[in-house]
């Protein structure tokens, strides 16, 4: 039998003949995906994928099983290919309004292989094969009415030598990452999920975008083999029970993207592959969406907006620190001490700071009575709730406590989205799904939690311990998919205390991005902190023009430069045992420019700073010293 063999190296085509395989390639011909034909009538299509930045000749993911299971017929191990269509190149530039890179660009390859099943029924696999990784989704092309999909074949062949970084599934997403090594754990597993192959030096970020309507949320499970993980559809438990595991479609349709960021660590971190493959914006005006530092109250009192004066506290810090938000959390309809809801409203519209609002998502979905609850619920609801709060001058709602991931949760998720952007209502997600690449298509989306994030140090007495490492993989799992809403730069305690330098708390604000960003600190612990740095926050970003990785490694340290105009912000932290120090290159900035450098390290024990200036061009190196559990931040503003 005669194959066609297609592969794409520098946007050159190349046609030849193979026994049993297609071969796509990246532009920059670093990746390619070879589509293989399965070698017994009872096994599945699947793709292997190689990393060509190594002498070995072994592939990165060994294998990639395809399929589906539809309510009428089986799209698996049954299927022919009819014929591969011609590959397309793509090159594609947008605008994000918050998030990493605010005009993020792409390059790649795309085909379509057309499949039948011994039925005469179509499916179709789309792939692009980017300079940062690979995408993949189904399509059943033919309008043929309603159907279930009972099952996704879909799953990962993973060498046993590979590290893994996983976090164990969980309804809201806020488990810890677990590095290992090939089969010693099995399980559900979130995403993304983080693999290193030392043999082809590889690494890459498992997830999937443009989840949309029309399926549920996956995860990951290798549950029946420890090297293969299986894509699997909700637990029949999550949201208490309610909505189906199984998503229901409509023909003609297309599954989300099976999205994987390919390359060295440098690479995955500063990869947009996520916002790439998805929609783009649907808003006819988003001018009103801004991103923007928050002040909250939850971390140091967890009934702070009960009380009108911690309420109004909090309002007059941001007001002082010159940040946008300050956040009315859980408790506002119970408001007392001096004033109600609608006197805090008034009262931080009138000192020019926005205020933003709690509300659970209430239904039978979710255990948590806090109220207010349903007012979400319904469109009748939102828009009863959102004429309120627009007239109230509030900016926007956080919602919290979803639980689920099942079809009929993703449909609420989108239905509060698009409802809010109608009252020009920002909108953010607690207890929730990681993101999917909303943020691109709905920008008034502006930051989801699903980590486990300063919260947590109210929580339980471990996390002291365990933060410090954990948020040294956070930059290079989570937060490379989309904004994170970690609450972090804390310098006096919560319940449980950290053992992070400040200069490592100062960093997490740089670090992890997130279009809201929610600084959870009490008022004195930032009026404590010298001028130099108290000035650094009043300035600081909560949307980046770029993004560079600097240097790291998940688990011991992490360090990323971020730009805003033509200042650039570095960060780092450690969460070793021991000091350290780094020679940091700085050719990130724009040569011929002098810079006037800002260096806030830490001092001489974790509660003190070491802070200094100096000028800087982008040929000069910058040492910096970290604490046991250190951390640095250094601002470049050009002179």
């Amino acid at each position: 039998m005669k194959e066609l063999f297609y592969t794409l190296v520098f946007l050159t085509f190349f046609t030849g003949l193979s026994a049993q395989k297609l071969v796509v390639s990246s532009p920059n011909g670093l990746i390619s995906v070879a589509l293989h034909q399965p070698g017994e009538i009872s096994e599945n299509w699947y793709f292997k994928v190689f990393y060509h930045k190594s002498s070995s000749e072994e592939a990165l993911i060994p294998k990639i099983n395809l399929g589906l299971a539809r309510s009428d017929t089986n799209f698996s191990s049954n299927l022919k290919l009819q014929k591969s269509g011609k590959i397309r190149s793509i090159s594609e530039a947008y605008h994000l309004i918050h998030g990493k890179k605010s005009s993020p660009g792409n390059s790649g390859s795309e085909v379509t292989f057309y499949f039948r099943n011994d039925n005469g029924k179509k499916m179709n696999i789309v792939l692009r094969v980017y300079n940062d990784g690979l995408a993949f989704r189904y399509e059943f092309p033919e309008k043929e009415g309603d159907f279930s999909i009972n099952n996704e074949f879909t799953s990962y062949s993973i060498p046993t030598e590979a590290t893994r970084w996983l976090e164990k599934w969980n309804p809201a997403n806020e488990g810890l990452y677990q590095q290992m090594q090939g089969d010693s754990l099995q399980g559900e597993w979130g995403y993304p999920a983080l693999f290193h192959d030392r043999d082809t030096i590889g690494w890459y970020l498992i997830h999937e975008a443009n989840l949309n309507r029309t399926y549920a949320g996956t995860k990951l499970s290798n549950e029946e083999n420890a090297n293969t993980y299986d894509l699997v559809f909700p637990n029949p438990d999550d949201g208490r029970g309610t909505g189906k595991s199984n998503p229901d479609i409509t023909t003609p349709w297309e599954s989300p993207w099976r999205v994987i960021m390919i390359g060295n660590l440098a690479t995955v971190t500063e990869s947009t592959l996520v916002t790439d493959v998805s929609d783009p914006v649907k808003l006819k005006d988003a001018d009103w969406i801004e991103p923007g530092v928050v002040s909250w109250n939850y971390w140091s009192s967890n009934h702070g907006t009960k009380d009108y004066q911690t309420v109004i506290k909090f309002a007059d810090l941001a007001e002082k620190m010159g940040w946008k938000y300050t956040l009315l959390d859980w408790e506002w309809d119970a408001m007392g001490n001096g004033g109600n809801l609608e006197d805090a409203v008034s009262y931080i519209n009138k000192i020019g700071i926005k205020p933003l609002i709690w509300y659970n998502s209430g239904g039978d979905h979710t255990w948590v009575p806090a109220t207010p609850k349903d007012r979400m619920l319904t469109h009748e609801n939102r828009v009863e709730e959102f004429t309120k709060l627009h007239k109230l001058g509030i900016a926007g709602v956080k919602v919290d406590f979803f639980e689920s991931e099942k079809q009929n949760m993703i449909n609420y998720y989108l239905d509060i989205v698009e409802d809010a952007a109608d009252f020009d209502l920002l909108v953010y997600f607690h207890g929730s799904l990681v993101p999917r690449g909303w943020s691109r298509t709905y920008p008034n989306l502006m930051t989801y939690e699903a980590v486990r994030g300063a919260e947590w140090y109210n929580n339980v007495p471990t996390f002291t311990m365990a933060a410090p490492q954990h948020n040294t993989i956070l930059p290079f799992t989570r937060n490379v998919v989309g904004p994170m809403d970690y609450t972090p730069v804390t310098f006096t305690n919560s319940q449980f205390p950290h053992i992070t330098s400040y200069g490592h708390e100062l960093a997490l604000g740089i670090l992890f991005e997130s279009g809201l960003q929610h600084m959870a600190d009490r008022p004195e612990g930032y009026y404590s902190l010298p001028d130099k740095v108290i000035d650094i926050l009043k300035k600081l970003p909560a949307a980046w023009d770029d993004t560079k990785f600097i240097y790291g490694y998940p688990g011991k340290n992490a360090a990323l430069a971020r730009r805003k105009g033509e200042n650039w912000y570095l960060a780092g932290i450690s969460s070793e045992l021991w000091e350290t120090e780094n020679t940091i290159s700085l050719e990130f900035l724009k040569p011929g420019i002098e810079y006037q450098l800002k260096l806030v390290q830490d001092g001489a024990h974790d509660k003190v700073f070491k802070i200094s200036e100096e000028k800087v061009t982008s040929e000069d190196r910058l040492k910096v010293k970290l604490l046991r559990r250190g951390g640095f931040i250094a601002v470049f503003e050009p002179l």
